[in-house]
């Protein structure tokens, strides 16, 4: 058993900026699926919104995440962290972050993207995340207070609940004491304990088939959570981004929203333009709405892709404001500056996730969500742009704060993890197939446009699938590939769940049979403790306790 003072489950931005704010008075444990690089934060292109001038205002941009939320912000933790968005800039700032300067160098360049009233989204080139995750992770690396485990997953939680013959002195009902740790090169088990654990894993695109997230992307710490014990919350709001590169070749490029932002047109193949006919902001209305218009053009014309075009603009611009995504394309044989860039939706952002309050803590007791993994209620029914970095600074600085405002406690010895009654696997094939049986029919039954008919079919076969994976779990030991699938069956079913129980279409989440908008905007909120009776009241499903 290892102990430490905090454990921090994921290595993206919101864990990193955590850990760097709390490593001078706490020992920090690191956790990272694979290396601390490989996380969604590293891939985001586009940049972090925040007010930087007169001429743009806190009030506009609160107004523009309200908008794009549907009814669904929380206006008080909107104004949160939309007014701490300036001072969480000037932090990575000063952390090293290289943002781009405008021509003259007096200032950094501000772009803007869709949803947005003004030019507020600062920026690195268009390679944000990258910037700011290699600039915080070269700081980790090299604190003497942080104890780094590279190429290791959690497995789940260890909470008051779940331990036998406890320590008396631990008297906290539903607190979270730990976790175990697979460590991926050698296959055991380790057992973290530690006073406070944030789940900080990021979101899960990779249930879909068609994805712009990174493959570690598979909800571990939304569904660990609910084991837990956590509601979850809007699992239903899935982001699908309007613009994923088309091609063979390439597995799940963004082609970032500034790219729209900076004059790119969607373009059918004989190179007419259709978003005027869906929205008077054309390319620059919200995602909920382009990825929509993109879905019934292409299926209307059965088409494999729609197209998005720069050509207009001059290879020097293209250049300086699109340089990966200009040298990408052109690897894969596309000249942006000549040719439209074919584009397709894809799942690119998780809006719901486990329950917090404005300090990122979750219903068990010295258990934080923070990041993608959470629902804080900044996003509601739709993230606005560039909302989501924002998010992860600001809250892993009030989640900061409020452990570090904490006495010091001693961490109570914790089981090992047994496996003494499990054997090697024997038909790993299981996993695999499974793996890409949910993908697809989450793509085609709980996509971009849904009806009870597909949901209903969805949910009997992840069901299906999940006994399955079950039974395999409970007899064989376990391996990174297999705690990613039963926690991808476990994210599908709360997002399936919490669709069917939406009975209106709002923002993300578009209902060919509840296609009107509710007077009413109410949170989709799921309690671990009412799971069966859901079951029951909304499918008649037999089930035993």
């Amino acid at each position: 058993m290892q102990q430490f003072d905090v454990l921090i489950i994921g290595s993206g931005l919101a864990g990193l900026s955590l850990a760097l704010r709390t490593a001078d008075h706490k020992k920090i444990c690191l956790v990272s699926k694979r290396s601390i690089n490989d996380t969604a934060s590293n891939w985001a292109q586009g940049g972090i919104a925040a007010v930087q001038n007169n001429e743009d205002s806190i009030d506009a941009h609160i107004q523009d995440t309200l908008i794009a939320g549907a009814g669904l912000c929380d206006e008080a933790v909107t104004r949160k962290v939309v007014e701490h968005g300036k001072e969480t800039v000037e932090w990575l700032i000063e952390q090293g972050v290289k943002f781009t300067r405008d021509s003259n160098n007096s200032k950094y360049h501000l772009t803007r993207e869709g949803g947005h009233s003004h030019r507020r989204i600062i920026h690195a080139a268009d390679a944000t995340g990258h910037a700011v995750q290699t600039t915080l992770a070269d700081q980790v690396r090299q604190h003497p207070n942080i104890t780094l485990l590279e190429n290791h997953i959690a497995v789940d939680l260890i909470t008051t609940h779940k331990v036998k013959n406890l320590d008396p002195k631990i008297t906290e009902n539903n607190a979270c004491l730990g976790a175990y740790v697979l460590d991926n090169s050698t296959g055991k088990v380790i057992t973290i304990g530690a006073h406070n654990t944030i789940l900080a894993t990021g979101g899960a695109g990779k249930v879909y088939l068609y994805t712009t997230n990174p493959d570690v992307s598979t909800g571990d710490g939304i569904a660990m959570a609910w084991r837990a014990g956590c509601r979850v919350a809007n699992m239903e709001f899935i982001q699908f981004h309007p613009t994923c590169l088309f091609h063979p070749h390439a597995k799940s490029f963004l082609i970032s929203e500034v790219v729209r932002g900076e004059g790119g047109l969607l373009k059918l193949p004989d190179g007419t333009r259709f978003m005027p006919e869906y929205d008077q902001r054309a390319e620059l209305a919200p995602r909920d709405i382009v990825a929509r218009a993109i879905d019934f053009e292409m299926k209307k014309r059965g088409l494999d892709c729609v197209y998005l075009d720069i050509s207009h603009k001059p290879l020097s611009f293209i250049q300086e404001h699109f340089p990966n995504i200009y040298k990408r394309c052109l690897e894969l044989g596309i000249d942006i500056s000549k040719a439209p860039i074919p584009v397709v939706p894809a799942a690119h952002y998780t809006c719901g996730g486990v329950m917090t309050d404005d300090k990122g803590q979750t219903d068990v007791n010295h258990l934080y969500a923070i990041g993608e993994t959470s629902c804080t209620g900044l996003h509601g029914a739709n993230r606005l742009a560039s909302n989501s970095l924002l998010e992860c600074l600001v809250f892993g600085k009030a989640a900061a704060e409020d452990i570090l405002s904490q006495a010091q406690h001693t961490v109570t010895n914790l089981p090992y993890w047994d496996e003494s009654r499990v054997t090697d696997a024997d038909e790993e094939v299981l996993i695999t197939h499974t793996w890409d049986e949910l993908r697809r029919f989450m793509w085609n039954y709980v996509g971009i446009v849904r009806t009870d008919k597909r949901l209903s079919r969805a949910l009997h076969r992840i069901h299906m699938l999940r006994d399955e994976v079950h039974e395999f779990y409970s007899n064989f030991k376990i391996s990174n590939d297999l705690i990613e699938l039963r926690n991808l069956l476990q994210v599908a079913e709360l997002i399936v769940l919490s669709a069917i129980e939406r009975k209106e279409s709002r923002g993300l989440h578009c209902s060919k049979d509840h296609p009107n908008l509710e007077e009413e905007a109410i949170p989709t909120v799921l309690e671990p403790s009412n799971y069966y009776s859901l079951l029951d009241r909304e499918h008649g499903l037999k089930h035993q306790h």
